[in-house]
């Protein structure tokens, strides 16, 4: 028998929206939730294609007053604000949290891996932060990828959290509000 840990506060990742030619920073969202009630938001800043958003989190999460109660972080995606490639290891390893990437659709990886190779400053780095993750696996009408938690536990957090689409709240929380602060009112699909 397989235990299953629990995950009752969660803390869901987005990033805010940006022109295509946004060069600086952009603003990332963390919707914290205890069970299904929003308990809390935290806002940071990272750069747009650069690669502070890992340590962004992390100090992001360790200085609020959530970070005893978090269990399990969240991320729309592994890449934020363009490609600021998150380093989920390095979240995993500094917070001692499960991690837990969500993408609504299966992502085109070839062209991912062009882009940064050839077109993104760190590519080479980030490309293998990206492919040390693995291959993301379809769970419960979406694609996650995962550190620290099996896929079963994987699988209930998003039949959890799933409540009005396919995107666990968190994370659609966490996208309302990023549309939000930066278009003055929320916009679009998770």
């Amino acid at each position: 028998m397989i235990h299953q840990h629990r995950y009752s506060n969660v803390i869901g990742f987005d990033d805010a929206p940006f022109p295509r030619n946004h060069r600086g920073d952009v603003s990332i969202v963390g919707a914290v939730y205890a069970a299904l009630r929003l308990d809390g938001v935290l806002v940071s800043r990272i750069r747009k294609d650069g690669a502070n958003a890992a340590k962004k989190i992390v100090a992001l999460i360790a200085s609020s007053r959530f970070a005893n109660h978090i269990g399990l972080i969240m991320l729309q995606g592994v890449a934020m604000a363009g490609f600021n490639v998150v380093d989920a290891l390095y979240l995993h390893r500094r917070l001692k949290l499960p991690v837990l990437i969500v993408a609504r659709h299966r992502p085109d990886m070839a062209a991912v891996r062009q882009a940064l190779l050839n077109h993104v400053p760190g590519g080479v780095r980030k490309w293998k932060l990206i492919r040390t993750l693995g291959p993301m696996e379809s769970v419960a009408g979406v694609y996650v990828q995962r550190v620290g938690l099996s896929i079963n536990e994987a699988e209930a957090v998003i039949k959890t959290f799933a409540i009005h689409s396919h995107i666990p709240e968190p994370i659609r929380t966490a996208h309302l509000i990023a549309g939000a602060i930066t278009l003055g009112h929320s916009k679009g699909r998770v």
